[in-house]
């Protein structure tokens, strides 16, 4: 199978670059022959990667370990929910898994694209082509996930013990599925730019490919937290590692644009700042690419050094000044319709949210470059932690999360002083309320308290423009209140979808500050022996050691430490923490020993216990246990974000500026059918 893996990935390499000529060599000269022959080339793309992804799960599943990448990642012993997994579980068999899906995209991309859109499609086709083209020749020259050995070892070495996790199933397809697709929209968007067609239906062509890369990188985001927050066992879920910050930073201008789109829509302005969103997007998600695979930053997320960087590096450097170049010949036709009226507006509302977001990329972009640019310079690495991202992007995000709130608010072109008092009493008072009720209880963090309030403010707008729109449904149509919702969502999904995200956001964002009154405290326990911790919530816990078991499981060696749980002198539970050492099928230690966290979750705190290590020949345990506030509320806000998204990009209930646009569409192509009936 190695063999037709092989001759698979060369036929899609010279098949892709076959597509990328025809595919603008057809868009330039509107030649309909070579255009159809760049569609069958797409789809004979994506049938070659297919095959080659097929042969590498099946050297998976048949053990060959004679294929260097097999014995990399599997053994014997590992269960079969991850052998699957493991063909993005390393570097060569992630960029497989790469080039594949987007070859899928790419002929999805030429399947549902709309009659009117398909002008674009050929240069679609070329730029999608020129991607796959570069991720299989990668593989071909440095990362080929099917060479062989010169010997068969008796038994492969296994996965990596952290990837042995529900988490880090989903979590790294999740997060490249938002990588990948972000190529949709940016060949959309290059092809705008060279068929000079750069009015409203590019976005119109776009708008279903940007959520659904949104939506992945959401998922995929949410799942990486939770993964690290139950498996790395340092008592959180973001720490600003450069991986994480990697997978942010497309997620922040993506967000972006998704808002700042709405005024070209409505207004015809912000043309530039939409495909430089758009644009740098999808060059965020190729050095997000760039840092998990170069090795030149070290990160529990990344792969190790190879020569895969050396060729992401001089594709991304490519790819930004071709695309850049592009996009500043065409700035003379990017002109906007209209100009701003006020600053008191939602355009501007939407100016201000557009500059945080890219403020905030910044930061995280700086901060996890500095290390390499001091080392580059200097030949001394400088570590960029938390208290930096902290301190730059907590105000930051504060801000974003009140125009969150104020945007929905404010008229489009002009507020009026009227409209303006009606509109933000409601909101305004709960936040004040919120906030005062915090400070009476003797909550006295600045950061947390304002952080609440403006969550409260946002909420209370999102409720009140629901409240307005199911009792006018009511009033007009004498619907229910729960039908009058449903209609109301139903009819317009993107405005109220996009409600829903807010309200999950806020939901994150008050997570996020309860992790401000995290406690936490280490023991080192005899069996009987206790320890106790007080909670932010008044709580006093009490952690009672009960000794250490020891066991085999199918592919590790388990030692136990189980802790009595008790609050406030009330047994509520037990808690277990495990090191893992993981063996290969003939029983030989691999990797280094892994920690299995014990966690007790509900609405107000997590209990966290944390299994450090045994005394030698003894129970004598040493524990770290801590109280993470509001952690659930991370999970919960994150589904309702997700829910959100699902509502936005659902089928049908388009915006009204959509429908507008597509009635003008249809009225344009009669008066040309029209015009050329009387010629």
């Amino acid at each position: 199978m190695t063999v037709l893996g092989n001759l698979a990935l060369w036929i899609a390499l010279l098949v892709a670059l076959w597509g990328a000529v025809m595919g603008f060599a057809g868009g330039s000269q509107g030649r309909p022959e070579l255009q159809l022959s760049a569609r069958r080339a797409m789809f004979a793309t994506t049938a070659a990667l297919l095959v080659a992804v097929v042969s590498l799960e099946w050297a998976l599943f048949t053990r060959d370990f004679n294929v260097e990448y097999v014995a990399s990642y599997t053994s014997r012993n590992l269960p079969t929910f991850y052998t699957w997994s493991a063909l993005y579980a390393g570097q060569k068999g992630s960029l497989l898994f790469w080039a594949s899906v987007l070859a899928i995209f790419g002929t999805l991309a030429v399947v549902f694209t709309s009659a009117r859109h398909r002008v674009y499609l050929p240069y679609v086709i070329g730029i999608v082509s020129i991607v796959v083209a570069f991720f299989v020749s990668a593989m071909l020259a440095a990362a080929n996930p099917f060479e062989r050995l010169p010997f068969t070892p008796v038994d492969g070495r296994g996965m990596n013990p952290q990837l042995q996790n529900p988490g880090m199933v989903f979590h790294p397809p999740m997060l490249y599925l938002g990588y990948i697709s972000i190529t949709i929209p940016f060949a959309f968007a290059m092809a705008a730019l060279l068929s000079k067609r750069l009015d409203v239906e590019w976005l119109v062509a776009i708008r279903k490919w940007t959520l659904v890369s949104w939506l992945f990188l959401s998922i995929g985001i949410l799942l990486g937290m939770w993964w690290a927050y139950v498996e790395l066992g340092w008592g959180g879920y973001w720490a600003w590692d450069p991986v994480e910050n990697a997978s942010l930073l497309p997620w922040l201008t993506m967000t972006a644009f998704l808002h700042s789109v709405m005024v070209q829509e409505k207004r015809g302005m912000l043309k530039k700042w939409n495909l430089s969103l758009i644009i740098g997007s999808w060059l965020l998600s190729i050095f997000g690419t760039f840092i998990t695979r170069s090795g030149v930053i070290s990160s529990v997320h990344s792969f190790a050094q190879s020569g895969v960087g050396y060729f992401f590096l001089v594709f991304l450097v490519g790819s930004a000044v071709l695309s850049f170049w592009i996009y500043a010949r065409r700035l003379p036709l990017l002109t906007a319709e209209t100009r701003l009226e006020s600053m008191v507006s939602r355009e501007a509302s939407f100016l201000f949210n557009n500059l945080l977001f890219v403020g905030i990329a910044f930061s995280v972009l700086w901060g996890t470059l500095f290390p390499i640019l001091s080392e580059a310079v200097q030949g001394t690495k400088v570590t960029v932690g938390p208290p930096f991202f902290n301190q730059v992007n907590v105000p930051l995000g504060l801000a974003l999360l009140a125009l969150t709130g104020i945007g929905p608010l404010i008229a489009w072109r002009r507020a009026s002083l009227p409209n303006l008092q009606r509109q933000f009493a409601m909101p305004v008072a709960a936040g004040l309320f919120a906030g005062l009720a915090l400070l009476v209880a003797g909550m006295r963090q600045p950061l947390a308290v304002l952080a609440f309030s403006l969550g409260t403010f946002v909420l209370a707008t999102v409720a009140q423009e629901f409240f307005r729109g199911i009792s006018a449904r009511h009033r007009q149509y004498g619907e229910g209140r729960a039908l009058a919702a449903a209609r109301l969502i139903g009819r317009n999904r993107r405005r109220y979808g996009g409600y829903v995200v807010h309200a999950g956001i806020v939901l994150l964002f008050a997570a996020f500050a309860g992790m401000a009154f995290k406690t936490e405290t280490q023991a080192t326990l005899r069996p009987g022996e206790s320890a106790t911790l007080r909670s932010p919530f008044g709580h006093e816990w009490t952690f009672t050691h009960l000794g250490v078991s020891q066991y085999d499981a199918l592919n590790r060696l388990v030692t136990a430490g189980t802790v009595e749980l008790a609050r406030d002198g009330r047994r509520v539970g037990i808690l277990k923490s495990e090191k893992r050492q993981h063996v290969d099928g003939l029983g030989r230690p691999t990797f280094e020993p892994s920690t299995e966290v014990g966690i007790r979750s509900d609405l107000r705190e997590d209990v966290y216990v944390v299994m450090a290590g045994v005394v030698n020949g003894t129970e004598q345990t040493v524990y770290r246990f801590t109280l993470n506030p509001l952690v659930w509320w991370v999970w919960f806000g994150g589904y309702v974000v997700v829910l959100g998204g699902v509502i936005v990009m659902w089928p049908g209930g388009g915006p009204p500026a959509v429908r507008r646009t597509q009635a003008g569409y249809a009225v344009k192509l009669a008066s040309q059918s029209q015009e050329t009936r009387k010629s």
